[in-house]
């Protein structure tokens, strides 16, 4: 853990990129970056939260613990923020957020981060357009999982690995078979016979976690869909 120069890092938010040299230098004063292992925990549920996170490194997974399990919502790719609704809106984590692979991380201490949304109007404009992205994500993200069936909430995934997080049709799995299905909101049968059929259908190649999609056009058919 360390102290933040703002002003030197090459891997500013679009926001912090706005900002001057005086008001980066009142968010270095309050800013320190971590780095994280894979399996490491960066915000714990229902622990207090003073702190706006932007992940400059890494991939992390975002999880809620519900009355019978923990329930995966989603996976956020750097460069992102993490924290802003209930950071903002709340005092309390509502969910957490776990690192998939080494993850570098800012925390910057909400009074710092409130006093820069005051005095520039362009940090202001950034966050938010960060926010409604993040909002619109969410509801398209919903609307499959009620609309679809299964096969075309995996095949969304699937292409979502492939276009968002690895720019690549070869990649390695980031989740066991357990949490793919918590993803997708079936059972761990189910996803595995789904899998199955996939590379039976010669649409994917699956070894284990390493997967690599043979017939893009077909996977991107299953999951317009559903």
């Amino acid at each position: 853990m360390e102290y933040a120069s703002c002003s030197t890092c090459l891997l500013k938010s679009k926001a912090v990129k706005s900002l001057g040299e005086n008001e980066l230098h009142i968010l270095g004063q309050g800013c320190v970056q971590t780095v994280f292992k894979k399996g490491e925990t960066i915000i714990k549920q229902g622990a207090l939260s003073s702190n706006i996170i932007y992940l400059q490194t890494g991939l992390v997974k975002l999880m809620i613990d519900g009355s019978h399990r923990t329930q995966i919502l989603r996976m956020k790719k750097a460069p992102c923020y993490l924290g802003l609704p209930t950071t903002m809106g709340d005092k309390i984590n509502h969910y957490s957020a776990v690192a998939l692979k080494k993850t570098t991380a800012c925390f910057v201490d909400i009074n710092v981060f409130k006093e820069l949304l005051k005095i520039s109007p362009e940090f202001s404009y950034e966050i938010i357009v960060e926010l409604c992205k993040n909002e619109l994500e969410q509801f398209n993200r919903y609307v499959r999982l009620v609309q679809n069936q299964i096969y075309g909430r995996l095949a969304t995934n699937l292409l979502y690995f492939s276009n968002e997080i690895y720019l690549s049709d070869e990649f390695k799995l980031p989740l066991n078979r357990t949490e793919l299905a918590d993803l997708v909101c079936t059972s761990r049968e189910t996803i595995s016979r789904q899998l199955t059929e996939l590379a039976e259908e010669k649409i994917i190649d699956i070894d284990g976690k390493h997967l690599r999609i043979v017939n893009k056009s077909l996977l991107e058919e299953i999951s317009k869909k559903g």
